[in-house]
């Protein structure tokens, strides 16, 4: 399962950076974390959606929606 987080907030590569390490850190495979599109893209089995949007939101930044992809 693939799941992609629209994320607001980010504004230079640190933020990626803290984004990926926060995502990576609460055991989730990330694919990508892009700038520029303002998603992270992330692979695994049962993908908890509101702990994904936890540890986005403890690096700083808001998820806005995820989308099944």
């Amino acid at each position: 399962m693939r799941k992609k987080l629209n994320i607001e907030g980010m504004s230079c590569n640190h933020c990626v950076m803290h984004v990926k390490n926060a995502l990576l850190e609460a055991g989730f495979n990330v694919l990508e974390v892009s700038l520029d599109g303002k998603y992270a893209l992330v692979e695994g089995e049962n993908l908890d959606d509101a702990k994904m949007k936890d540890a986005v939101a403890d690096a700083g930044y808001d998820v806005v929606s995820i989308e099944n992809i």
